[in-house]
């Protein structure tokens, strides 16, 4: 029961009859009206709230607390208050559950919904039912004994002030009827009313018969009096209470008394002690409405804060038009960090709470469906990379074996190369092809690096030799017999096999003496008779000969063109002697390097 609108006291009625049956507009005081559905919603508010701050093992605790308590039963909103929130919890455990299921790639049909707390709470909430069924048929059956007795002391009271001898100690006997009807207990709501206005009407014919003996009345309107002054002091403590809710659930208790116990008093307090009292409860209740302004903003506050969530939830589904990994690792990270801020937020306002938590709900689907979408397109390309992946795996198996390092050095790195460039493959298959290639190259390299130091004695022994060769060429002048030496020592050059990798720039050394060589003793480098030569060096050395071919005929073609600027082109013309005996020479040199190809080529 709460006490916001709170009436006047009127004065006491001067009734004179006294009939038995009384018209309800006969009342001797007037009481608080009871608590508004409005209210009713207020005091929800403020338990939710104070809901919000306790886990939910401590909400268990207070509900198995109210179904063992004794009167279980007269618990009966504040029971489904706490199971509203707990089930409201579960729920949204549930939902999170089920967004990591979904997100896991999990068929959504495979998700179990069901949730421990809600099995438990189902449980309790039959315990309750059944102990709030059984305590609500016997509050019936106490109303009614309860009613019965204060009929029967409505019945002593009326015989009191009607048919008392003289003998009766009035001070005694109304102090007893009072005590008994203060301990009679509740009756039926349908009842009270009717009720109590008849009581209350024949304690006014008995204070009205009392107007023969002053004393007596006025030392009753002092202990009335002392009653209501009880109330107000309490009252006045309850201002300074801290806990708002305490204050307002004992108040309540208080303004239970003034309406069940509210006998008169004098005429000069009457009026005062009940002004009082309603100006102390209305200070009180201002609290409440600063306690429900602070809660209501604190809603407003989480509404405002959870959709801006929403808002950002929406702009990262809107940013992945054009997505790829990176983007969808570092939305899916920020989102999940969004739904746990919004999870840890308090409640909104109960008529936006529904439509909030829709909205909340359409966004991650919005971003869970744009997601699969991708990963989905993303999963087709990986068998695609995977296909890839599987060919580089065969070549680098086939070629893992092969010596031939000038080709296949080259061929493994470039291996290694395009596979970085190949995207992600399905999970499942990621560690195995990168097993299988691991391995080829690895085989390959261990053999290449076994092999290698197997010949670096070799190649030291080869660096020995070429340099003994380079120093007798280096001796060579242009007597005769200078170019069958020359001949030999490149025969025996091109014979032996490579040195170490830091000294081979004897072979640049070498080459530029043998050119000095031949320049000195006017002869063609092509012109040497070298044997030994392996398939691949003849191949070079042919190749180098059709260069220059290329490179003399191109000439000629261009010293002709020359010519072709005189109107009258002969060799006896001084200016184009020289041309002529250009022209003549290279054309020499062009015949003797197609007779040095061919020989190349013929092996002759």
């Amino acid at each position: 029961m709460t006490t916001e609108n709170l009436h006047s006291e009127p004065q006491d009625n001067n009734v004179n009859n006294t009939e038995n049956t009384v018209n309800e507009n006969i009342i001797p005081e007037k009481n608080p009206e009871p608590e508004t559905q409005e209210e009713e919603i207020h005091d929800e508010v403020v338990e939710q709230h104070e809901h919000e701050k306790l886990t939910s093992g401590e909400l268990m605790n207070q509900l198995e607390a109210l179904i063992n308590a004794e009167d279980a039963g007269a618990n009966h909103r504040k029971f489904n208050a706490i199971k509203e929130t707990l089930v409201q919890r579960a729920n949204l455990e549930i939902e999170e559950l089920k967004h990591k299921h979904e997100s896991e790639g999990k068929a959504i049909a495979d998700f179990k919904n069901d949730h421990p707390l809600l099995s438990k709470i189902s449980a309790l909430n039959s315990i309750f039912k059944e102990k709030y069924d059984n305590f609500h048929k016997k509050q019936e059956a106490e109303q009614k004994d309860n009613l019965e007795k204060r009929q029967q002391i409505i019945e002593k009271l009326k015989n009191l002030y009607s048919n008392s001898n003289a003998n009766t100690n009035l001070f005694r006997a109304i102090r007893e009827i009072k005590e008994e009807w203060s301990s009679a207990g509740q009756v039926p709501k349908t009842e009270f009313k009717n009720l109590n206005n008849n009581y209350f009407f024949h304690l006014n014919q008995f204070y009205q018969m009392l107007d023969l003996n002053k004393e007596y009345r006025e030392q009753e309107y002092a202990h009335n009096l002392e009653k209501r002054n009880q109330v107000i002091a309490r009252a006045k403590e309850l201002q300074h209470e801290p806990v708002i809710q305490k204050a307002l659930n004992e108040l309540q208790f208080l303004h239970k008394l003034w309406k069940e116990e509210a006998e008169p008093v004098a005429e000069e307090f009457r009026d005062k002690t009940w002004e009082e009292f309603k100006e102390i409860s209305n200070k009180i209740h201002e609290r409440k409405s600063e306690l429900l302004t602070q809660i209501e903003g604190e809603q407003q506050a989480n509404l405002d804060k959870k959709n801006e969530i929403i808002e950002s939830i929406k702009k990262l589904t809107a940013l992945s038009k054009e997505p790829n990994h990176n983007y969808w690792q570092q939305a899916i990270k920020k989102v999940e960090d969004l739904r746990s801020d919004f999870l840890k937020l308090g409640s909104v306002p109960r008529k936006l709470s529904n439509q909030n938590w829709n909205d909340f709900k359409l966004a991650l689907r919005a971003f869970n469906s744009a997601k699969n979408e991708f990963y989905k397109g993303l999963k087709n390309s990986q068998h695609t990379n995977l296909e890839e992946k599987l060919k580089l795996i065969k070549t680098a198996q086939d070629n893992m074996l092969s010596e031939d390092w000038d080709i296949v050095v080259p061929l493994f790195k470039k291996l290694q190369e395009d596979w970085k460039k190949i995207g992600h493959v399905p999970r499942s298959q990621t560690n195995k092809v990168w097993d299988d290639f691991r391995e080829a190259c690895n085989t390959f390299f261990n053999n290449f690096r076994a092999k290698n130091n197997a010949q670096t004695d070799d190649w030291k022994e080869n660096y020995k030799q070429k340099r003994a060769l380079l120093d007798e060429l280096k001796e060579i002048g242009s007597e005769e017999g200078s170019v069958e030496k020359i001949e030999q020592i490149k025969t025996s050059w091109n014979s032996i096999g490579k040195v170490p990798r830091d000294k081979m720039a004897i072979n640049s050394e070498f080459n530029k003496t043998l050119k000095d060589k031949l320049r000195l003793n006017r002869i063609n480098e092509f012109d040497l008779k070298e044997e030994g030569l392996s398939e691949s060096q003849i191949t070079d050395k042919a190749r180098k000969v059709k260069n220059q071919i290329a490179d003399l005929e191109a000439e000629i073609v261009k010293l002709e063109n020359n010519l072709g600027f005189f109107g009258k082109v002969s060799r006896d013309n001084p200016l184009l002697k020289d041309t002529f005996d250009k022209i003549d020479e290279k054309k020499s040199q062009l015949e003797s390097l197609k007779n040095t190809l061919h020989h190349i080529i013929s092996g002759e």
